[in-house]
């Protein structure tokens, strides 16, 4: 539980850290479907729709246990 040179809790930096690069990857992911789309790949954007979902999917899960965390600190 040592804090980063931002007095933020490593457990709290790093979900935040995760959080942040899924949903970044998950905008990416958006482009790659345009391009693919556009291209006429339907297997490769169904691929990036995937990693767009599970991105997704990674970033709702980190906000719900940095909420849950955030709760346990104030409940102390």
């Amino acid at each position: 539980m040592t804090h980063h040179d931002t007095g933020t809790r490593n457990e709290h930096f790093n979900l935040i850290s995760v959080l942040y690069h899924a949903l970044q990857s998950a905008s990416t992911a958006e482009t790659y479907i345009e391009d693919a789309e556009k291209g006429g790949d339907r297997d490769l954007a169904q691929f990036f729709q995937q990693v767009k979902e599970q991105n997704q999917n990674l970033a709702e899960r980190a906000k719900q246990l940095l909420s849950q965390r955030s709760e346990q600190l104030v409940a102390r």
